[in-house]
C-alpha cells in the first residue's frame, strides 16, 4: 500500500481518537457540572424546607419570643428616663462610649449620618411610636456589641420590648443594604494583585487574596428543627463564612446555616464559589510563581476540598517529606489571620460569642451586620480594648474542631500545592545561601512541577 495512503489512515485515526478524547472529557464535564447543580439544588431546597418549618412555627406558637413580643406588655421603668439625651448625649467620654457601645462616638455619628437615609424615624407599629435615628442606632450597638438582654435595653431606654426588638433589627438590614456596598465587596482585578502582594509580604504566602473559614455563633435551641441546629460540639449554632484579607479584613461572608452544615457545602452554596469556578481569581494575563502560570488563592482548613484556588494542608502524617512539612508550616501561619480576626470580631461584638436568643434570621443579619461594622472599625482606627477578648475566655461554647472533608478534591489542584512546595523549599535554600560564606558550594534549585492549563485557578 503507498506510503500517502498510510498516513492518510494514521491522519484519520489520530483525528477520530482526538474526537472521542473531547467527546468524553465534554460529557465528563456536563456530568460533574450536573452533579454540582444537582447538590446545590439540593441545598437550597433544604434551606428553603427548614424556612418553611420555622415560618410555620413563628405562625403556630402559643408562647411569643423574647426578641419580638415576650412581655409586650410589660411597662418599662427606666432608672433615669433621660438617660439617653442627658447622660449619654451630653456626658459621656471617650471611654464610656468604648465601655457601653464598643465604638468611638465619632463612629456613631458616622454610622447615623450614612444610615439616614434608611432610618431617619423608625416607626413602631405595635405601639405607634416614632423613635428617633440616634435612639435607635444607640439599642442596636448597645445589644450587638454587650449582648445586653432586651428587657434591659427596655427599661434603660424607655421603651418596651418590642421596640427595642424592631430597631436592633431594622439597624442590622439598614447596615448590610447601605453600608455593605461601601465596606465590604469582591475584590476588583487590581485589588486582588494588591490584596495578593500584601499578603505576601506580611504572611509569606505567594499568590494569596484571603484566608476563608467558619464561625459558630450559639443560639437558643429552636423549637423545632433541633437536629439541624445542632453541631459536632453538640450545641445549637448558625454558621458565619467569612473571607478575610492580609490585615483581616472581611471581603465576604456567607450567613444562614445552621450548625449541621458542613463548611464546604457553604462554599459551595455561596457567591464566592461561583465566582472561583467561573475564573474569578485568574488575572489577565496570568500572573507566574516560579515560570509556571498561577491564578490568585484562598486559603483554608481541612474542612475544605482541596480546588485549584483553594489550598490546605497535607494531611498528618509520617510519610510526609520535608518540603510538604514546610508547606503546612507555611500555610497554617496564614490561616492565623483569620483566627485572629474571628477573635477580634467576637470580642467586640459579643451577641456572636454569647449564647443568642434572637430569631434564628436576625441572628443572620446581626453576624453579617457585625463583620461589616468590624471593617469599619479597623478602616477607622476605632480602638480596641483587650479586656474585650479577656470575656472570650469564659467559653461555655468552644468551636467545633477542623474535621477533613468527604468531598473529592480537585484532580489537578495537586500540580498547584506542589509548585508551592517547591517555591518555600526554594525560598529555603536563599536564606540558606545568604547565611553561608561566599566560598560555599552553590546549592541546586528544584524543578518546579508543571502546572498544566486545567490546573490554573
Amino acid at each position: 500500500m503507498p506510503r500517502s495512503y498510510l498516513k492518510t489512515d494514521e491522519a484519520r485515526d489520530a483525528a477520530e481518537m482526538k474526537y472521542l478524547l473531547a467527546s468524553k472529557i465534554r460529557r465528563r464535564k456536563e456530568e460533574i457540572q450536573n452533579y454540582i447543580s444537582e447538590r446545590r439544588a439540593e441545598v437550597h431546597k433544604r434551606i428553603r424546607y427548614r424556612r418553611h418549618l420555622f415560618q410555620n412555627y413563628l405562625s403556630t406558637r402559643t408562647s411569643p419570643s423574647p426578641d419580638e413580643e415576650d412581655l409586650q406588655n410589660h411597662v418599662p421603668i427606666p432608672s433615669d428616663p433621660d438617660w439617653w439625651e442627658r447622660v449619654v448625649m451630653s456626658e459621656f467620654g471617650p471611654e464610656d462610649w468604648l465601655d457601653k457601645f464598643h465604638v468611638t462616638r465619632d463612629i456613631f455619628l458616622l454610622l447615623s449620618s450614612k444610615l439616614k437615609p434608611q432610618l431617619e424615624q423608625v416607626y413602631i407599629e405595635q405601639t405607634g411610636q416614632t423613635i428617633t435615628l440616634e435612639r435607635c442606632i444607640a439599642m442596636a450597638l448597645m445589644r450587638l456589641s454587650t449582648s445586653t438582654e432586651y428587657c434591659f435595653l427596655s427599661e434603660l431606654f424607655g421603651v418596651p420590648i418590642p421596640v427595642v426588638c424592631q430597631c436592633v433589627r431594622e439597624v442590622c438590614e439598614a447596615i448590610i443594604l447601605l453600608l455593605k456596598p461601601l465596606y465590604m465587596q469582591l475584590p476588583a482585578d487590581h485589588e486582588l494583585e494588591e490584596n495578593a502582594e500584601q499578603f505576601h509580604t506580611l504572611w509569606g504566602f505567594p499568590h494569596c487574596i484571603g484566608v476563608i473559614d467558619s464561625l459558630h455563633i450559639p443560639v437558643k435551641s429552636p423549637s423545632t428543627d433541633t437536629q439541624d441546629c445542632w453541631n459536632p460540639r453538640g450545641w445549637h449554632s448558625v454558621v458565619l463564612q467569612g473571607v478575610v484579607n492580609a490585615q483581616g479584613t472581611f471581603w465576604d461572608v456567607c450567613s444562614g446555616f445552621t450548625g449541621s452544615t458542613d463548611d464546604m457545602t457553604i462554599l459551595q452554596s455561596s457567591e464566592l464559589w461561583t465566582m472561583a469556578e467561573q475564573g474569578g481569581f485568574c488575572s489577565q494575563p496570568p500572573k507566574e510563581l516560579m515560570g509556571q502560570p498561577l491564578g490568585f488563592l484562598l486559603l483554608g482548613d481541612a474542612g475544605y476540598s482541596l480546588q485549584t484556588w483553594l489550598l490546605k494542608c497535607y494531611p498528618s502524617s509520617q510519610n510526609l517529606t520535608p518540603q510538604q512539612q514546610t508547606f503546612n508550616i507555611q500555610l497554617n501561619h496564614g490561616l492565623k489571620v483569620i483566627e485572629h480576626a474571628f477573635q477580634r470580631l467576637k470580642a467586640r461584638w459579643q451577641c456572636l460569642h454569647n449564647r443568642n436568643d434572637s430569631n434564628l434570621d436576625l441572628v443572620s443579619k446581626m453576624a453579617v451586620a457585625c463583620c461589616i461594622l468590624h471593617n469599619i472599625c479597623n478602616v477607622h482606627n476605632s480602638p480596641f480594648k483587650e479586656e474585650w477578648v479577656e470575656a472570650l475566655s469564659q467559653n461555655e461554647c468552644p468551636q467545633p474542631t477542623d474535621v477533613s472533608t468527604v468531598y473529592i478534591d480537585d484532580p489537578n489542584a495537586e500540580a498547584v500545592r506542589s509548585l508551592l512546595c517547591s517555591y518555600f523549599e526554594q525560598q529555603q535554600m536563599s536564606k540558606i545561601l545568604d547565611q553561608s560564606p561566599t566560598s560555599s558550594p552553590v546549592l541546586p534549585v528544584p524543578e518546579p512541577p508543571q502546572v498544566d492549563g486545567a490546573g490554573m485557578a
